[in-house]
Order: C-alpha cells, then structure tokens, then sequence
C-alpha cells in the first residue's frame, strides 16, 4: 500500500505525478509555468487529465544560473500554499534537495518531498519525518545537484542503484517517515550515460523487488532523445514507450509532462496486465 496525503494507492494501481515548474529556464517549456496563473492553470489540467500528484520544481536540475534556498522558496512556498487552497485533495509534492526548502513546503502543506539528488542533504529526510510527509529516495550517482555526468561508469548501475536507494529508504523510516510514503527512483539521467538508464529501465524488476514503490521520471529525458536522436520537443513517442515497459515491469508512479497521453499508455498497460477492466466491451455481444 502506497499512502501520499489523503490518498492511498493499491500495489497495482499506476499514479500519475505532473510536473509543475516554478523556474524560467526549465529544459521543456523554458518558464510556461513560472508564473503564478498559468502555473494554477497547469494543475487545474493536470488534474483534470488524471494526475493523483503534482510536482512543484523551483530549480532546474541542469546547470544554469544559482538559485538561492530564498530564491527556490520564494518560487515554491507561497505556490504550494495557494495549490493546497484550491486543490486539497491533490497530492502535492515539492522537487527539493534542501532541508530548509523541504520544512518551508511542508509548513506550507506539501505532502511529498522529491529528493532527486539522493540525500545530499540528508536533514531532508529529517524533515519529512517531523511532518509526517512522503519521501522520494533517488539515485543520483553521488554526483553534485545540478552537475551533468562526465565518463560514469559502474561495475553495476543497478547494484548501486539498489544499495542506494534501500539504504536511503530504510534511513528515512528509521528517522520517522511513514513506511507506506516512501518510494524509490532509479534517477533516469542522474549520475548517468544513456547507456546506463537503459539498463536501468530493463532491469527495474529487481528495484521492484524490493518491496518498495518504485517512481521513474522518464519524461522527454536526454537518454530518450539520444537512443532516438530526437530533440527534447520530439521526444513523446519515445517516453510513451519507454512507460508502457516501466509499468509492465512493475514501477508505480511516473513524473510526466504530458499527463492525458500518460495516462492512456498506464490504463492500457494495465488492461492488458488484467488488473483493470475495459472501459467497455461491447465487441461482440451486440
């Protein structure tokens, strides 16, 4: 059982997280949504396009111009409070590596801290704990937040992914975050090649394994556009594929652009999988 904010998820039921970025210079749509109303906008067709979660980012995760701890809160904090106030049955998740960020959010009423750059800061986890909120527990590689990989190499990404991932999940439970809120993320592109996400994409059963929830973000990413040599606005028909194998092999919950084509690959999965019935049938009973 999955349980993010007042929701709880059964173990074959996909979620949808939609991405929210507060940044100007984000890699997909170069600041839509940094603004408060088209931001509000964003959630409002997320939701309505069947996204459970939404993922608030007040920092781009590739390198660009700093942004301060004040900075990413003064983008986030004030927004999470007013998506909280018109939507408060979403789950609202917050795209942060800072503890302090973390606490603001949480005070503001986030429900879920997204840790993309594997406890850098370890307080956050700390922080999830004193406010009972979720905790996405990523492998980053170790490299620095918003770094590019230069030559990574493993002996095995998904063994380091594995003894990552577990050992920051069974952490944050030993500091008092809910079991049931924690998920793990192979961390598509992070601390990684192309090569290397594909191989974690393959092998995903094994983080599935695990027993805890598995989260990929997957959307539009560079290991898409490079195995098909798209650009990042063609890269649609690639993340589709890659998320109709990601739940066929058992991941739960997917950080997306794009929430209504999402969500038709995951119900289509998931009829095939024979754990949800057709929308209707009436071929053949006429």
């Amino acid at each position: 059982m999955l349980r993010l904010g007042r929701r709880e998820f059964g173990a074959h039921e996909p979620v949808i997280m939609a991405i929210v970025n507060r940044t100007p210079d984000s890699f997909y749509d170069q600041g839509a949504t940094f603004r408060d109303e088209p931001a509000l906008a964003r959630v409002e067709q997320a939701v309505a396009e069947g996204a459970a979660i939404v993922d608030v980012g007040g920092v781009k995760a590739g390198p660009g111009e700093e942004v301060t701890a004040e900075e990413e809160a003064r983008r986030t904090v004030g927004f999470v409070a007013e998506v909280r106030r018109r939507f408060p049955d979403v789950i609202i998740s917050v795209d942060t590596w800072r503890a302090s960020v973390g606490e603001a959010v949480c005070e503001a009423g986030a429900d879920l801290l997204n840790d993309a750059w594997g406890g850098v800061d370890p307080a956050l986890a700390e922080v999830a704990a004193r406010y009972g909120a979720g905790l996405v527990c990523t492998h980053a590689g170790g490299v620095e937040p918003r770094t590019r990989p230069h030559r990574v190499t493993y002996d095995d990404v998904m063994a380091d992914i594995l003894d990552v991932t577990v050992a920051l999940a069974e952490r944050a439970v030993s500091l008092g975050v809910p079991r049931e809120s924690v998920l793990i993320d192979p961390g598509h592109d992070f601390g990684k090649n192309t090569r290397h996400s594909l191989e974690a994409t393959r092998r995903l059963p094994e983080m599935v394994a695990t027993g805890w929830p598995v989260l990929v973000s997957l959307s539009n990413k560079d290991f898409v556009g490079e195995s098909l040599d798209r650009p990042v606005k063609e890269r649609l028909i690639g993340t589709l594929a890659t998320t109709a194998v990601s739940a066929w092999l058992g991941a739960q919950v997917y950080r997306v652009h794009e929430v209504a084509e999402t969500r038709q690959v995951l119900d289509m999965v998931a009829c095939i999988a024979g754990h949800r019935p057709p929308a209707v049938a009436r071929r053949g009973l006429a």
